[in-house]
């Protein structure tokens, strides 16, 4: 159980074959993809003294299955809330999972929403799925950044994220490693490497490094979503601490195995985050499906 006052991150398993994080604060708990099986999921969260019926929601990046593949069960086991945009519902039933599933919660990319004391930013990032999006969770006690899945980092993405304390960000493929690479055909690697595709080590640094530069307060770096032949974590982590600076806490997701539970912001650097859920105008709606 979380403790009252309190904000936490956990990463649940990062990486090509699934992508799941659990935030928590003094009253809400939300999942940050459910790209895990169903079962390692419920077993992870386990871990943590928790089950899937304490969780407030779902917040989905996109539909791919390294994201969405545990919400078909979860969801019918457990009815979370899925907060997603409506053109990534749309995608998912198109596909033949979730098509009974009744509690979708909408949200449009630039327009925040609140989900108990959190304020979500939400903003479109470029990948190959059909709205994908990056989220800002804001927090009295700090900011967390996520950003997954993105070809590369635009103007918008940057200053969106400039308040983050923790961000986690995906070190997908270190460059040399996926030219080598002979399982996959040239094709494939145009994808990773296009503006929709994925970010390299380097271009995950430079986030960082400019994060760092705009003076907002970053504290720690998640590095997530390591392709398990075309990466390693100490290729990720130097890309990145050669960006930053030694104040940087930098960590490498797992697969396999949790992560801490990390505070999202600590107190020796915690800038006054906003914390305007109050204010922020709720208008996410549910979707009656036919």
């Amino acid at each position: 159980m979380s403790v009252p006052d309190s904000l936490t991150v956990t990463l649940l398993g990062s990486g090509s074959a699934g992508n799941c994080a659990l935030v928590e604060s003094g009253r809400t708990r939300l999942l940050l993809d459910a790209g895990l099986s169903a079962r390692q999921t419920v077993q992870r969260l386990a871990t943590l003294g928790l089950e899937p019926g304490q969780l407030d929601g779902v917040l989905l990046t996109h539909e791919h299955g390294d994201h969405a593949g545990a919400l078909e069960v979860l969801c019918r086991r457990h009815a979370l809330p899925i907060y997603t945009t409506r053109l990534t519902a749309e995608a998912m039933q198109h596909g033949g999972t979730l098509s009974e599933h009744r509690n979708w919660r909408f949200f449009q990319p630039g327009r925040a929403f609140a989900i108990g004391d959190f304020e979500i930013d939400c903003f479109p990032v470029p990948h190959d799925a059909t709205e994908p999006v990056g989220f800002v969770l804001h927090h009295r006690l700090g900011v967390l950044a996520l950003l997954t899945d993105l070809g590369h980092a635009t103007k918008l993405v940057i200053e969106r994220c400039r308040e983050a304390h923790t961000l986690i960000i995906e070190t997908n493929h270190d460059s040399a490693l996926l030219q080598q690479d002979t399982k996959r055909p040239w094709s494939v690697k145009q994808r990773i490497l296009s503006r929709h595709g994925h970010l390299s080590n380097e271009a995950a640094a430079a986030v960082v490094g400019d994060l760092l530069e705009r003076g907002g307060g970053l504290q720690r770096a998640i590095l997530g979503h390591l392709s398990r032949d075309c990466n390693r974590p100490d290729l990720a982590i130097n890309a990145v601490r050669a960006r930053g600076d030694e104040r940087l806490d930098v960590f490498c997701a797992s697969q396999t195995q949790l992560s801490p539970r990390f505070p999202v912001a600590v107190p020796r650097a915690r800038s006054v985050a906003r914390t305007r859920a109050a204010e922020a105008e709720v208008w996410c709606e549910q979707l009656e499906l036919i």
